[in-house]
């Protein structure tokens, strides 16, 4: 019997929060980016609507980037904060295999996996039959870094200024569904697939490319 597990994202756009078990399965999202007000209050109110307290969770996940800077800082914290106060095993899930699984095209080799941070920064998977490889960056640099002399491939949460960057090449694309779900809950579903990290100071973040930092004159 699956215990429930609560999954937590901020890395993927807005905040969601899901509990995942051998019969529940909800997920909800803020509709702004104001995880730092509302982000706990969003994981008491899917737990109050699956019937559960949080003494009833068994397990936690959390999407460890990347994606949004301060998005993924939240959720992290909150979900170390569960897992340390509740003694519970902690999971840390990968945006681009949360992309992946939602679209259904984790088995589309040559793939094109891409999540977005800041304005104009784009952090991109190429994953092959025997392996993958990441490169983050300004787009079309960065495609340029992955793609070579390919005649199609499939593009994962595709936004127009990458996919404008692939068809540059003369290349067929084929762009994967926009998955509907929360992503936490796609998350909770791949958090059931693995084990736990081996303490919750094993989770950490994937930021992807930061901002520059300026220095004080």
């Amino acid at each position: 019997m699956d215990e429930p597990l609560l999954a937590i994202d901020g890395a993927l756009g807005s905040f969601s929060v899901a509990v995942l078990g051998s019969d529940v399965a909800l997920a909800e999202r803020l509709d702004g980016r104001d995880a730092l007000e509302r982000g706990l209050e969003l994981v008491r109110i899917v737990l109050e609507s699956a019937g559960l307290a949080l003494a009833g969770i068994r397990a936690v996940a959390v999407g460890v980037g990347p994606g949004s800077f301060t998005g993924l800082r939240i959720a992290i914290a909150f979900a170390k904060s569960i897992a340390l106060g509740r003694h519970l095993p902690l999971a840390g899930v990968s945006s681009f295999d949360i992309l992946d699984r939602a679209a259904g095209a984790e088995s589309a080799f040559p793939r094109l996996t891409v999540v977005y941070g800041r304005t104009g920064i784009a952090c991109i998977r190429r994953s092959e039959a025997d392996g993958s490889r990441v490169a983050c960056g300004p787009v079309a640099a960065t495609v340029a870094r992955l793609v070579g002399k390919e005649t199609d491939l499939t593009l994962v949460g595709a936004t127009e200024d990458v996919l404008s960057a692939v068809r540059e090449r003369e290349m067929s694309v084929h762009i994967a569904p926009v998955p509907s779900e929360p992503p936490a809950l796609t998350l909770a579903r791949l958090a059931r697939e693995r084990a736990p990290a081996p303490s919750i100071h094993a989770v950490a973040p994937d930021y992807g490319e930061l901002p520059a930092v300026k220095l004080k004159s």
